[in-house]
């Protein structure tokens, strides 16, 4: 068996392993990390030989941090990685780069249609229909998006939203409420089979699935990193946040996961403040109260327009994993259509928490 991890902000990490009578043999650990000195990587794998398969990560780590000789130096490499590719090699993970991917930018679509295709393409990918997806969203009006599990009044202000003209539409993951406008956010889903994220926790995964952003912005000379549970960050503070919902597949089969983020290109945070009622406690905490204030992390450290950015994120994407454009199928934008317009436009589903 074999399994591939990534450790953020770090170098990748290879296990090749088989599993007999339910104990770990013939372990081998390899990777373009940095370790000193030469027997530690003897003693990573001796740590693991013979443990039990039912072994979690934590304890895989456990063991090997034990094993390791005084002094050891690990560089773009954890003991908390070399388990978690354990973990994958036995759960028969998949990797990007096993896959087909497909792009969707299409051009600016109502709020709850968006809601409704993430839905929509992900049920696909779990059913085998679809080949995992990558999609960029163009908004074609103002709205503010909340969680599947956040009130609907202590999250928004209802006159305000009304006065600006602001959709409110709640969507199917969890996490917190996102205030965006036509041009000054970015917005992409990736909806992936659930074997991509096997072996991972449900933080790991989201680390995993944010790699490839990290990178990107990298190429654009920001320095950015994943701060849990489901932020990218700089040292100016945050730029993006992510959400998560894992789709069951035909039958209770294998499903799909869902991994969508939003990153603030240039935001009207006075306009935001009278929209979210958590965005004024949020920024009266960070002293942000000039007027026309406006929160551009993206706009402000890569000097390039928005188009520019989604344009490099995209390439960036393609040059490690491969992606073909593509587009939503008719029936699946029928079918997205009337969930729209039957749940996600529905007082009972963007009030069902109050």
């Amino acid at each position: 068996m074999h399994g591939e991890y990534k450790v953020p902000g770090g170098k990748l990490v290879v296990v090749d392993v088989e599993a007999r009578d339910g104990m770990l043999r013939d372990v081998r650990v390899a990777g373009d990390f940095f370790l000193e000195p030469d027997e530690a990587l003897d003693a990573v794998n001796g740590a693991l030989e013979g443990a039990s398969a039912d072994t979690d990560a934590a304890g895989l780590a456990a063991r090997i941090e034990a094993a390791l000789p005084a002094g050891t130096v690990m560089y773009g490499l954890t003991a908390e990685g070399v388990a978690v590719a354990v973990r994958r090699a036995l759960a028969h993970a998949t990797d990007w780069t096993d896959y087909d991917w497909q792009l969707i930018h299409e051009g600016p679509q109502p709020p709850a249609l968006h809601m409704a295709l993430d839905e929509v393409l992900t049920a696909e990918v779990a059913a085998g229909r679809r080949p995992p997806t990558l999609r960029v969203w163009e908004w074609g009006a103002p709205a503010v998006i909340i969680g599947s599990f956040q009130s609907l009044r202590n999250e928004v202000d209802a006159e305000g939203a009304a006065r600006h003209g602001v959709e409110v539409v709640r969507r199917i993951s969890g996490g917190g409420a996102m205030f965006v406008e036509p041009g000054n956010t970015i917005t992409y889903s990736l909806s992936v089979p659930e074997s991509l994220v096997q072996g991972l926790s449900f933080q790991d995964s989201y680390a995993y699935l944010d790699d490839w952003v990290l990178g990107a912005l990298g190429d654009m000379g920001i320095r950015a990193w994943y701060q849990p549970l489901n932020d990218i960050a700089t040292d100016q503070g945050k730029i993006a946040g992510a959400a998560q919902k894992r789709i069951v597949g035909p039958c209770g089969g294998p499903g799909a996961v869902l991994h969508h983020v939003t990153m603030s290109y240039d935001i009207d945070a006075d306009k935001m403040v009278e929209v979210l009622r958590i965005g004024r406690e949020k920024l009266s905490d960070k002293g942000t109260r000039s007027a026309r204030k406006r929160v551009d992390p993206l706009r402000r450290q890569t000097g390039l327009a928005r188009e520019a950015v989604i344009d490099r994120m995209i390439e960036s994407f393609r040059g490690r994993y491969g992606l073909a454009p593509g587009a939503a199928t008719a029936g699946e934008l029928a079918r997205a259509e009337e969930l729209a317009r039957t749940k996600f436009l529905s007082s009972g589903w963007t009030a069902r928490v109050p």
